[in-house]
């Protein structure tokens, strides 16, 4: 008779947040991991903001745990947890990645921003002007993108306008900021960073009639994947980004950080198909 071999647990990385249920970034991680024939996996865990301190004491004595990915609401509150060479908090002020160092500390930082840039830089967008819909983790790390893209005319748009202008202040960006009741600017790019028009979140319903034709609208919602905005957008032969562009990009970047291998991005199309099935 076979000896039954006692279970190995795998390594492994995760996203959290409140709510989480939504996530795709499991389906993406786990498909690049089969990909790569890489024993692995990744997992979505609920974890609420008063339980944040206790996650990371468990997980920082798991010695398979790789570190997490970091969403709603949680982007700001974990960088009081994390180490961070980079100076993410300075730059960008929000974390979306957490590695774990096996006895050393937890390493911070913000893959967000390259994700969001992936699709302009790919698409080769050229503009002058956004407007950029919300003022949280998510927005910090967009700021962030479009200064480094050289983007000189930014508005905010914010329920709370001053907590838009210290959004523009932390990053040293000389723009505007606009209540949500107010009428859009004539901008080349308009970017949803907020979680409006989310399953579960009310619509964000805005008259799009001052944006030029040229102009690209940009939601990083992704569920629901087809968003009333870009619906709207697409309704005006606007070009439109979805939320998965976004989401894979950065999921690509932090995929590495946590798997020390570069996901394979040539099966994009396949695991779009995927996503959206899932949706």
């Amino acid at each position: 008779m076979s000896e039954t071999l006692p279970y190995a647990p795998l390594p492994y990385a995760e996203v959290i947040g409140d709510p989480i249920a939504h996530s795709k970034s499991p389906l993406i991680h786990n498909f690049w991991l089969e990909k790569l024939d890489i024993e692995a996996e990744y997992r979505k865990t609920h974890v609420t903001p008063d339980g944040l301190a206790a996650y990371f004491l468990a997980r920082r004595a798991d010695p398979d745990w790789l570190g997490c990915n970091v969403t709603i609401p949680h982007k700001i509150a974990v960088m009081d947890y994390t180490d961070d060479p980079g100076g993410v908090r300075e730059r960008i002020g929000a974390m979306n990645t957490i590695a774990s160092e096996t006895g050393g500390p937890l390493i911070g930082t913000n893959t967000d921003a390259g994700g969001f840039l992936q699709p302009l830089l790919r698409d080769k967008w050229k503009g002058d002007s956004a407007l950029l819909v919300g003022a949280g983790g998510a927005a910090r790390a967009i700021l962030f993108a479009l200064a480094s893209l050289g983007v000189t005319d930014i508005t905010v748009m914010a329920r709370d306008p001053a907590k838009g202008q210290a959004l523009l202040d932390r990053a040293g960006v000389k723009g505007r900021t606009i209540g949500m009741d107010s009428p859009l600017p004539a901008v080349d790019l308009l970017v949803n960073s907020s979680p409006l028009g989310m399953v579960g979140q009310p619509d964000l319903d805005l008259d799009l009639a001052p944006l030029p034709e040229t102009a690209t609208v940009y939601d990083i919602v992704y569920v629901p994947l087809e968003t009333g905005l870009l619906k709207a957008a697409r309704a005006r032969g606007l070009r439109t980004l979805d939320g998965l562009e976004m989401l894979i990009g950065q999921a690509a970047l932090a995929f590495d950080i946590f798997f020390d291998a570069e996901a394979p991005r040539e099966h994009d199309e396949e695991l779009r198909a995927l996503l959206t099935r899932e949706a």
